[in-house]
């Protein structure tokens, strides 16, 4: 607890194009939840090189990310945005904690298992200890919530028994985390097959909507979207296409699912398309705006980069020399 607040933290990894889906889905969240919680909001590039990475561009991404926290309308100054691999704590504990994790618990983690079925030909250790460098993130900053996904419920559950384990050993030390349950984030499809998550690795480019995509490229990928043989725009299980849409235009625009099939009744997908495509570039209108005046805005930038860095790590080193010292490690001289 800081400031009499309790801690969140979560982030984002530095690859691929943030999606429309990781918008809506999250980043969109996190802009008010400074009012109720201290937040920590990483960069997470340390994960980033599970897969190999040409350098030149993961810093570009990484930078653009933060940027991109910031444009989304996170104020750097109330939340506290940083890349994880300024802070060395989280490698640290990392290791730490790699020592009271147990195999069989990560020849569970379903992640890994998809993974490597993807990057057949590398398979490595960080990919099959990424459970326990997570762990790590959120235990760093005595992390009383996290905002996850049902796809990182395991990885959560994880780290509460990593926690636990060790608190049974050494005493209260680390905060047990919960996941964090507030507004309900919208769950976004694929455009060209609905019945998969919208995601950044998609090798259809017509398959997700880009943050940073332009208005014709918006317009053009809605126009694209899987629908059904039906004309009919109304909210069904057995409309998976139309249903995604509806979700999408019912964020975007503010309105209930029920004003949306009222708004488009008797309309055909054709009109329907154009709405969600030009409602979606309005929302994202301003983000480029404001992300194009920070990519010329050097100076400030590389400051909220410097002190949200050296604040992320005063915190994190807080509990690591805790930790540190509960294990055995000798004292640091100073």
């Amino acid at each position: 607890m800081l400031d009499g607040k309790k801690m969140l933290f979560s982030g984002m990894q530095a690859t691929g194009n943030i999606t429309l889906g990781n918008y809506l889905g999250a980043l969109k969240n996190w802009v008010n939840l400074c009012d109720e919680y201290e937040c920590f909001y990483c960069v997470v590039d340390l994960h980033s090189i599970t897969v190999r990475q040409e350098p030149a561009e993961l810093r570009k991404r990484a930078r653009n990310l933060l940027m991109l926290y910031i444009a989304a309308g996170i104020d750097p100054e109330k939340n506290c945005l940083y890349y994880q691999s300024h802070v060395s704590g989280h490698a640290e504990l990392g290791w730490i904690l790699n020592c009271f994790t147990y195999m069989g618990e990560l020849n569970r983690m379903t992640q890994f298992k998809d993974k490597s079925a993807k990057h057949a030909d590398n398979i490595n250790g960080g990919l099959y200890t990424y459970p326990v460098l997570m762990a790590a993130d959120i235990l760093l900053f005595q992390s009383d919530v996290v905002p996850v996904g049902a796809d990182q419920m395991q990885h959560l559950e994880l780290t509460r028994d990593i926690a636990q384990r060790f608190n049974n050993v050494y005493g209260d030390v680390f905060t047990i985390p919960e996941a964090y349950v507030g507004k309900a984030g919208a769950r976004i499809m694929s455009l060209q097959d609905p019945t998969k998550k919208m995601s950044k690795s998609d090798e259809n480019p017509n398959a997700s909507i880009y943050i940073m995509d332009d208005r014709d490229t918006i317009i053009r990928k809605f126009k694209r979207a899987v629908t059904d043989s039906d004309t009919r725009i109304i909210y069904s299980e057995d409309k998976p296409g139309i249903r995604n849409l509806i979700d999408i235009y019912s964020v975007a625009s503010g309105k209930t699912i029920a004003e949306v099939e009222k708004e488009f009744d008797g309309k055909g997908y054709g009109d329907f398309k154009l709405a969600v495509g030009e409602t979606v570039a309005d929302v994202l209108e301003p983000i480029h705006k404001r992300f194009d005046e920070l990519s010329k805005d050097k100076a400030y930038v590389d400051g909220i980069i410097k002190a949200n860095a050296e604040k992320a790590g005063y915190i994190a080193n807080k509990t690591l020399r805790k930790v540190q010292k509960k294990v055995g490690f000798p004292e640091r001289i100073r």
